[in-house]
């Protein structure tokens, strides 16, 4: 049986359970299994006031490297062919690279998810070279092509890091050359739907390059998911249930097929899997309701297995529809 958690809100918005089954969509269940989603740790540079993953400089959550080898061990039986690697900051994790040197050793496709100001860090100067020599797929945070609103959301001067950070990146060839991709990353800054992300990605193209003459591979956008951090600013703006009822008026079925949960699975710090990246941070387990280790499960497909859903899962299925990879519709 499928792992529910709704919370219906008083005014008795419809759950997400039930939206799939008004669909003929339900139970939810996975595709074959692709790729890992693994969180290194919650230790971050920045400390978002958006950030679903609650991670901040005072974190002391980070992944060991026995871990790390388990993890490795179980993606070579599995056959896993691409990892996502996230944070926090990635980087800061002390075993970072041996990590992604060990996956590239394996045949594994890396992805790591860059905050950009983390590259102007002290101690962490040679990360842009380092990328580069191993052709690491980049998916980095740019809320906005503004100083104002990017600050406002991540902290103040964080945009012009960021600027500078990809100045670096694109004289490496990054966002220049097909081997070497940057993906930036787009989330509202408040409680609204992303734009249309081909027109959005135009309008960054067109200001980053007149601005500051800078180059990228993709725009993702993002949908906040009524969580974490998020969920405590619309708690104290009073705008919990208006925001749940944005996103499940506008649930969109043809969003269903490419949920990034059909086809990876979340792993922590600690090794415990989840369904996805949100699920982790609500510790909402996959659907045999049980905390498990990756290390320990067998099945190495989960084709057809149940997924554990919420109602915060209506943001990832809400008007386009939102992933780790952008928009699905």
């Amino acid at each position: 049986m499928a792992t529910v958690l709704n919370k219906i809100p008083e005014n008795n918005l419809i759950g997400f359970s039930e939206a799939l089954q008004d669909h003929g969509l339900w139970p939810l269940t996975r595709a074959k299994l692709s790729e890992l989603q693994i969180n290194l740790g919650k230790l971050c540079n920045q400390a978002c006031n958006h950030c679903h993953v609650d991670a901040g400089p005072k974190r002391t959550e980070i992944m060991t490297w026995d871990t790390m080898e388990k993890i490795l061990d179980w993606s070579k039986k599995a056959g896993i062919q691409k990892v996502d690697l996230t944070g926090g900051a990635p980087e800061m994790n002390p075993d970072f690279k041996k990590l992604v040197d060990a996956f590239i050793d394996n045949g594994v496709q890396v992805t790591s998810r860059c905050n950009l100001s983390i590259l102007l860090e002290s101690g962490y100067e040679d990360m842009v070279s380092w990328y580069a020599e191993r052709k690491i797929r980049l998916v980095c945070s740019l809320p906005c092509y503004t100083k104002d609103n990017v600050d406002s959301q991540r902290g103040k001067g964080v945009f012009d890091k960021s600027i500078t950070a990809l100045k670096q990146l694109n004289a490496a060839g990054y966002g220049k050359h097909e081997a070497l991709q940057l993906d930036l990353v787009y989330n509202p800054g408040g409680a609204s739907l992303p734009p249309d992300q081909g027109e959005l990605e135009h309008d960054y193209r067109l200001r980053l390059t007149e601005d500051s003459d800078i180059s990228f591979s993709n725009l993702l956008t993002i949908t906040n998911l009524p969580i974490s951090r998020f969920k405590h600013y619309l708690e104290k703006s009073g705008q919990v249930d208006t925001y749940q009822k944005l996103l499940s008026d506008n649930f969109n079925a043809g969003t269903i097929p490419g949920l990034m949960c059909r086809h990876l699975i979340s792993v922590d710090w600690l090794g415990y899997v989840y369904d996805c990246d949100f699920n982790q941070m609500i510790n909402l387990p996959m659907s045999a309701n049980t905390a498990v280790q990756l290390w320990d499960m067998t099945d190495y497909s989960l084709n057809g297995k149940d997924i554990g859903v919420g109602d915060h899962c209506f943001g990832c299925t809400a008007g386009a529809g939102s992933s780790c990879g952008g928009a699905l519709a």
